[in-house]
């Protein structure tokens, strides 16, 4: 017996789409190992993608969807463990080839952790009240804008 996956919520909607930009960012990062390109060229694009980006994004996530769930809940734990994890390895000034690395492949997984594992449970519980103050602190029509400056992985 098969289930249906279950829909996303379209307060959740916006929040996907940026999971969308933080695995194109995992792509990006991979295609430009496969190049040889200069380790900085990748820094500075990933430094730019986790200031503009992924900082408002955790911040969103920790202050207004993981607080969904009791923070006890072993999946708001895993979350933000590697939030956490993730931050480290984007500040590490130590081993950035390595870091680099870390991030393209962990990044992934914690994106697909959260689309298939912790927002559906979110969205299981969260009451619809709760789902409206989402999407209104959440701005949905902000267009992502890429940095296009020095576009290594193409």
């Amino acid at each position: 017996m098969s289930t249906k996956p279950l829909k996303r919520h379209k307060a959740l909607q916006p929040l996907s789409r940026e999971h969308h930009h933080g695995l194109l960012l995992s792509w990006k990062l991979r295609a430009g190992f496969k190049k040889n390109i200069e380790i900085e060229r990748m820094k500075t694009y990933a430094d730019w993608f986790y200031n503009t980006h992924l900082i408002p994004h955790f911040d969103t996530e920790e202050a207004h969807i993981f607080t969904l769930l009791d923070s006890n809940h072993d999946l708001v734990k895993r979350a933000l463990a590697e939030h956490r994890r993730l931050k480290r390895l984007f500040n590490d000034a130590d081993n950035v080839a390595k870091s680099l690395g870390l991030i393209e492949e962990e990044l992934e997984q914690h994106i697909r952790f959260e689309e298939r594992v912790l927002f559906p449970e979110i969205q299981k519980i969260a009451t619809e009240e709760q789902l409206e103050h989402i999407e209104k602190i959440h701005h949905p029509d902000e267009k992502f804008v890429d940095n296009l400056d020095d576009e290594f992985w193409k």
